[in-house]
């Protein structure tokens, strides 16, 4: 029984939802706050938490700051934020912050259960495939899931590796997003796209020396992103 972390400050949305996700057959704990949840993580049951629903309205700290001590704590666990006006300038905050993905509210249970467990399977171990080529001090260790830079362990998010581990299976093959969209989160929304942006950014942040100028995840113009490194 997957364990969930709801974290809603609105009494009504949480109780429904935490109602939906029981009948799916999910362990939840809630927090109205997120003072309360980090508490919450940082205690005993906190060991159990494999996924958080994060909402980014929330009073004291905001769902934002709440996303970045969670990645302080941990790399791994799946954080899929909740937005109440889909704003592209909040969705792309929550996403910079180290959330794995978003829903807009009112969400339909269904749409909100199968992202909940797309973003479990991301965190799953991915199968071993032939390991990638180093290149520029980059080492991709894909059977033990651990990724190097110049000798140094690179802590990624669960999605973030699932991406890297994807278009560095195919070095030099260009993928559209929609082709990451679909192969990594499991959508097939084009406005999705800025999931696989935000996590482009977030990776070139913590490989490249200088992001701006990508050796390892390059962009191609007009078509998407290929695996270098150049």
């Amino acid at each position: 029984m997957p364990h969930v972390l709801l974290i809603e400050d609105d009494a009504s949305v949480r109780d429904g939802m935490e109602l939906v996700l029981r009948r799916h057959g999910y362990d939840v704990d809630t927090a109205a706050t997120g003072e309360e949840a980090l508490a919450l993580l940082d205690g005993d049951r906190g060991a159990k938490v494999e996924l958080v629903v994060l909402d980014l309205m929330l009073p004291g700290l905001d769902g934002f700051e709440v996303c970045r001590r969670i990645r302080t704590r941990t790399t791994t666990l799946p954080v899929i934020m909740l937005t109440a006006r889909g704003d592209d300038q909040d969705i792309v905050t929550g996403l910079e912050a180290g959330a794995d993905d978003y829903v807009v509210k009112p969400v339909t249970a269904p749409v909100l259960e199968a992202r909940i467990r797309a973003a479990l399977r991301r965190a799953e171990p991915s199968p071993p495939v032939p390991e990638a080529a180093d290149g520029g001090g980059l080492h991709i260790d894909r059977a033990g899931l651990v990724v190097t830079k110049n000798g140094t362990p690179v802590p990624l998010p669960p999605t973030e590796l699932r991406l890297l581990l994807e278009l560095s299976a195919s070095p030099g093959r260009v993928f559209s997003r929609e082709q990451l969209l679909a192969s990594v989160w499991e959508h097939t929304f084009l406005g999705d796209s800025r999931l696989v942006d935000a996590a482009v950014g977030r990776l070139r942040a913590k490989l490249e020396d200088v992001p701006a100028k990508p050796r390892y995840v390059q962009t191609v113009r007009g078509f998407g992103y290929r695996y270098g490194p150049l």
